[in-house]
C-alpha cells in the first residue's frame, strides 16, 4: 500500500474499468489514507476513522469492480453482500453482522492456502518419506537373545541389515521419483472429516455458529481415522495436503487474518437503496429502516464477536452502493448518511463506453470470446465497424429498455456468436470474420422489435 500512489491507483483500475474517473479518484484517496494513517502517532491514529464511501449510478456502469479490483489491487479482505438480503434483526433473514464474520472467514480461508502453498516443497519431501515407508514397511524387532552360559563361544555377529537398508531405500526413492511406481496400490490412513459434531446455531441465523462443542471438548472426541486405497501418485497428493496442513500454524494465521480485516478490510454493501423508507411507516418499510438501524454500528464501529476471537469493525473501509432511482441518499437515516461522508455519482454508460469496454481492457470482451474460439483451432476476427454497431446497439436497446450498463453488451454478445459458438468444433472455415452484415443479421431483427428485444436482449 505504501509504494501505491492516487494517480497509480486510478491508472491500474484504469486497465479494467472505463470512465468513471471520480468514483476511481475517490477509492484511490481512500485507500491512500489508510496508508497515511499507519503513519501518525500512536495517540492519534486510532482516532481518524476511514471515510466511507456512496457511489451512486445505475446498474452495470462499474461500481462492484471498481471496489474488487481495488481490493485485487492492494491485496485487501474483500467481501460483497447484499443489502437487501438483510432484515431486521429477530425478525426474518440475516443478521448484519454476519458479513463482518463472512470477511474473515474468507481471509482466514485465503491466507492458509497461501502458507500450505509456501511450505509445499516441504510438504512433499515428508509425504515422500511416509510414502517409502508404506512401500518398504520396516523390518519388525527382533527376537530376544537368549541369554550367554558359562561355556558358551565367544563370537562376534556382524549383521548387514543397517547397511544395505538404506540403499534399497534411496533406491525405491528414485524409482518412486522416475514415475515407476505409479500403477501400484498403496494402504493410506488419513484423518476421517466426517465426523459427527453437535452445533447449537445463534438467533441471529443458521450460517452463524452459536457454539460448536466439536471445537469446545475436541480432545473428548476420539479421532477418526479413513483407510484408503489410492495409487501411489493420488496418495502422494493427500499425504501432502495432510503435511502442508501440519507445517502451516493455523493460530498464527488466525490472528494475522483478524489484523488483516480490521486495519485493511473492504465490505462492499450493494443495493444499499433497496433498504431506504419511502415515506410510508407500515409494512416493510419498518424492516428497511431497521436494517439502516442495524448497519449502523458495524458502520460505526463495534466489536463483532466470531468464532475465532473479536473484531474490530473501526477502520474497515465500507463502500456503498445503489441506482437511487425512486429514493436519494438523503432518504437514508440521517446517522447512517453521517458515516458515508464521500458521495460519487457514476455516469450512465453511452456508445462511446461501450466501444471502449469491447476493446480497451485487459479483460475486454472481444479478447476474452477471442482466446475461447482460439481453443478450438478458429480465429475469430472483428471489423472495426461491426464492433461500433455493437455499441451501437447496446445503447439503443438501454434507452428503450432496462438500462443494465455495461451488462447488455453480454447479451448481445452471446446471440450475435451463438452460432459460431455451438458450431466451433465441426466448422471447416477455421478463420470466421464478424462483420457488420453478420451484425445486422444476427441482431438488427430482435433489436428493432421491443417485445422482443425484452425477451432476448
Amino acid at each position: 500500500m505504501k509504494t501505491l500512489k492516487p494517480f497509480e491507483i486510478v491508472a491500474a483500475l484504469d486497465t479494467y474499468v472505463v470512465g468513471q474517473h471520480n468514483a476511481k479518484r475517490a477509492v484511490a484517496v481512500a485507500l491512500r489514507n489508510r496508508w497515511r494513517r499507519q503513519q501518525v502517532p500512536a495517540e492519534l491514529r486510532d482516532e481518524i476513522a476511514p471515510k466511507n464511501i456512496i457511489l451512486i449510478g445505475p446498474t452495470g456502469v462499474g461500481k462492484t469492480e471498481i471496489a474488487r479490483r481495488l481490493s485485487i489491487l492492494t491485496d485487501s479482505p474483500f467481501h460483497k453482500v447484499e443489502a437487501s438480503k438483510f432484515t431486521e434483526v429477530g425478525y426474518v433473514g440475516r443478521d448484519v453482522e454476519s458479513m463482518v464474520r463472512e470477511l474473515l472467514e474468507q481471509t482466514i480461508t485465503l491466507d492458509k492456502a497461501r502458507e500450505q502453498a509456501a511450505v509445499q516443497d516441504k510438504a512433499r519431501q515428508l509425504a515422500e518419506e511416509r510414502m517409502l515407508d508404506l512401500l518398504l514397511p520396516k523390518a519388525g524387532p527382533a527376537p530376544p537373545a537368549r541369554p550367554a552360559e558359562p561355556g558358551d563361544p565367544q563370537i562376534e555377529l556382524v549383521s548387514s541389515g543397517p547397511a544395505e537398508a538404506p540403499s534399497t531405500r534411496e533406491k525405491l526413492r528414485g524409482l518412486l521419483r522416475q514415475g515407476k511406481l505409479d500403477n501400484r496400490y498403496v494402504d493410506v490412513e488419513t484423518a476421517d472429516r466426517n465426523v459427527p459434531m453437535v452445533e447449537v446455531f445463534s438467533n441471529a441465523g443458521l450460517e452463524e455458529l452459536g457454539i460448536n462443542f466439536k471445537d469446545m471438548l475436541g480432545g473428548l472426541f476420539p479421532k477418526g481415522v479413513k483407510r484408503r486405497r489410492l495409487k501411489v501418485p493420488e496418495a502422494m497428493g493427500v499425504l501432502a495436503q495432510e503435511e502442508a496442513q501440519q507445517l502451516v500454524d493455523v493460530d498464527k494465521i488466525v490472528k494475522q487474518a483478524i489484523e488483516k480485516v480490521e486495519q485493511a478490510g473492504i465490505i462492499f454493501i450493494d443495493e444499499i437503496d433497496k433498504i431506504v423508507a419511502k415515506g410510508a411507516s407500515h409494512g416493510p418499510d419498518v424492516s428497511r429502516e431497521g436494517v439502516q438501524r442495524d448497519l449502523l454500528p458495524v458502520v460505526e464501529g463495534c466489536t463483532v464477536t466470531t468464532k475465532y476471537g473479536p473484531v474490530k469493525t473501526d477502520h474497515v473501509l465500507f463502500i456503498a452502493s445503489g441506482a437511487f432511482h425512486t429514493v436519494k441518499p438523503s432518504d437514508l437515516i440521517p446517522e447512517l448518511q453521517g458515516r458515508f461522508p464521500i458521495r460519487v455519482e457514476l455516469n450512465a454508460l453511452g456508445r462511446d463506453e461501450f466501444l471502449r469496454i469491447l476493446t480497451e481492457p485487459k479483460n475486454a470482451l472481444l479478447l476474452q470470446y477471442t482466446e475461447l474460439l482460439k481453443t478450438e483451432g478458429v480465429e475469430l476476427v472483428f471489423q472495426p465497424e461491426a464492433v461500433r454497431e455493437v455499441a451501437r446497439l447496446a445503447e439503443e436497446v438501454n434507452a428503450r429498455t432496462e438500462n443494465i450498463g455495461a451488462r447488455r453488451l453480454h447479451t448481445l454478445m452471446e446471440r450475435l456468436l451463438e452460432e459460431v459458438l455451438f458450431d466451433a468444433p465441426d466448422v471447416s472455415d477455421r478463420r470466421v470474420v464478424i462483420d457488420t452484415v453478420t451484425v445486422e443479421r444476427r441482431l438488427k431483427d430482435i433489436a428493432g422489435d421491443e417485445d422482443l428485444s425484452r425477451y432476448i436482449l
